[in-house]
């Protein structure tokens, strides 16, 4: 069988038009070339590429128990597909910036050097601040010139799933890359409570596997990802049959992402890190620019389960798969 595709519009991006052909453009295809095109797309995962996220940034403890961080913002080269090297945006070199954790009543000082063109200055999302280390400058402090630096200084007075990015040209600087992850204190699990006739285990009894941030994009040269990656270059979570997971999502894009974790429910027990009343157990998540939903999953069939937006043209385009799309891979314990 052959069909012809013709591809026409006007303008778009890869976000609204999920990176489809320029307009205009025609071509015959065979059906049977565009389905290999498709499989041959999907079994290139996961797919090596330097740099990686999220890595954990250790502080120095100061003499007063002080935790210092230091945050580095440059223009870097990052590979966010096989072989697609952007200039992103980056804190530290990477994207997203490095994770940042503090306790509960933490003294925190964050030295950050700017070494972009641009001023910049870096707000606490979601974390409780005084307001002259808000960062929003010229508000709250004077920008942060290129080549300059500039400390901030607070206490983890509250629990917080957070996050930080620029505020100052954050229309440039955070699609392109500068944001991370900002945690103070405890993960809220409900433990040992019962949703909708499923229980979840008590600390002691529950098996663990991993508790990760996912970061959302869908802009600048980053685009369409999650934690900086593009399918296939996006990490696969790997857990044995009967383990729990969590995943802290965050959205630091433009637009809503409904996320879908396939043969899984998830059960939303946080949302921007304040624990819930009354928790609920979802198949997608509507997660919106700036919100932070935090969910709870078990691992009860064997095999590999997509994870992915479920905005199908942010995860499909005639080239094949691509973008915010990952897998849960679930392994026999015996």
């Amino acid at each position: 069988m052959v069909t012809e595709l013709v591809v026409t519009g006007e303008g778009g991006g890869e976000a609204a038009a999920g990176g489809g052909e320029a307009a205009g453009a025609e071509e015959e295809l065979d059906s049977a070339a565009l389905d290999q095109r498709m499989i041959d797309s999907m079994m290139a995962y996961p797919a090596e590429t330097e740099g990686s996220g999220n890595q954990p940034l250790e502080p120095e403890i100061l003499d007063d128990g002080t935790k210092l961080f230091e945050l580095t913002a440059a223009v870097t080269p990052w590979e966010k597909s096989p072989g697609e090297f952007v200039d992103a945006w980056t804190y530290n070199g990477m994207v997203p910036g490095p994770q940042i954790k503090v306790d509960l009543g933490d003294n925190v000082r964050v030295v950050v050097n700017n070494e972009t063109p641009l001023g910049t200055d870096v707000h606490w999302h979601g974390i409780s601040t005084p307001n002259d280390q808000d960062g929003v400058s010229p508000y709250t402090q004077d920008p942060i010139r290129s080549g300059d630096t500039f400390t901030y200084e607070f206490v983890a007075e509250r629990n917080a799933i957070g996050m930080y990015h620029a505020h100052l040209h954050s229309q440039i600087s955070v699609p392109n890359g500068m944001f991370g992850v900002f945690i103070i204190g405890e993960n809220p699990i409900p433990y040992g409570e019962t949703y909708s006739d499923i229980q979840v285990p008590t600390e002691a009894e529950m098996d663990l596997a991993f508790e990760m941030p996912m970061v959302l994009n869908d802009a600048g040269v980053i685009g369409l990802s999650l934690n900086g990656k593009s399918f296939p270059a996006t990490e696969p979570v790997v857990m044995e049959q009967g383990q729990w997971g969590v995943a802290h999502y965050y959205n630091e894009g433009l637009t809503v992402h409904p996320m879908h974790l396939h043969q899984m429910p998830q059960l939303v027990y946080a949302k921007d890190g304040i624990p819930l009343d009354h928790p609920y157990w979802a198949d997608t998540i509507n997660v919106a620019p700036g919100e932070r939903y935090s969910v709870l999953f078990n691992a009860e069939k064997v095999g590999t389960w997509v994870w992915h937006c479920h905005i199908l043209t942010h995860v499909e385009r005639e080239e094949g798969m691509f973008g915010m799309v990952t897998a849960v891979v679930v392994t026999d314990p015996s």
